[in-house]
This record gives C-alpha cells, structure tokens and sequence, in this order.
C-alpha cells in the first residue's frame, strides 16, 4: 500500500494553512505598522512610496486588510492599524527586526533586507523563538 508523501509544493503548504494572511498582507501591514509608528496613521501614497508600488495597488490593499479588520482606512484619507492589526504589525516588525539581525549575524554584513524579505513569510513563530534564543546566546 502507498504511503502518502509528506512532501508539498510551496502552494501545497499554503492552502493546508486555513485564515492565513498572504505574503503580501503581511508586507502592507508590516509597512502600515512601521509607517504609524509616529503619527499613529499612514496614507495610501507614503505606503505605496515606501514598497515601490502603485498607489491604485496599495489602495486596493488596504481594502482587503480591512476587510480583514486588520485597519480602519478612510477613502483618502488614513489608515490606522485596528488593535488586532498592531498586535499582528507588532509581531512582523519583531519577526523581520530578528531575521535581518541573524542573517546579518551569519552573514557577517550591515543590512540583508532582500533576504529577508524573501523568507519571512515562510518561518513559523516556533523557529522565530529559537533564532532569538541563539541569537541571545550568540551575541
């Protein structure tokens, strides 16, 4: 009898995770969280700015973390992350901070934001927690 493969395409993982936030959701409000930092708001044009899209994109975004209730965004006007969206902005903001200090750290370098970029979406918080557990031994 055949053994069921415990291997997945990376699409594969993705749809065996349920109420998961795509990539690019994470990015937006990443960039929201860190852009409301100050003023506790952002705008349609400084996010779009900041992640080198256009503003019709970033718009559109927004609509879905909201739908999403992950902000408040006025038409035109602010966008401010909801409590759950800052707890979540919160987690992102530390999950990026964290790998961009480890790869630098393995890397020996000042800055490996491409990188991280291109894998956090796919690290869970069990292998964040161990990162910062060696980086705390490491460093």
């Amino acid at each position: 009898m055949d053994v069921p493969s415990k291997f997945h395409t990376q699409k594969g993982y993705e749809l065996a995770e349920q109420n998961k936030l795509t990539a690019a959701m994470e990015d937006y409000l990443e960039m929201i969280c860190r852009l409301s930092r100050e003023e506790g708001y952002t705008r349609v044009h400084l996010l779009a700015k900041h992640l080198n899209v256009k503003p019709s994109s970033a718009s559109k975004m927004v609509d879905h973390l909201k739908e999403s209730g992950l902000v408040q965004a006025e038409r035109y006007g602010c966008i401010r992350p909801t409590p759950e969206g800052i707890a979540l902005g919160d987690y992102l903001l530390y999950r990026h901070n964290l790998l961009n200090q480890f790869l630098c750290y393995i890397n020996h370098s000042d800055n490996e934001l491409e990188q991280v970029e291109r894998i956090e979406h796919f690290i869970d918080e069990r292998t964040i927690r161990n990162i910062a557990i060696f980086l705390e031994s490491a460093l």
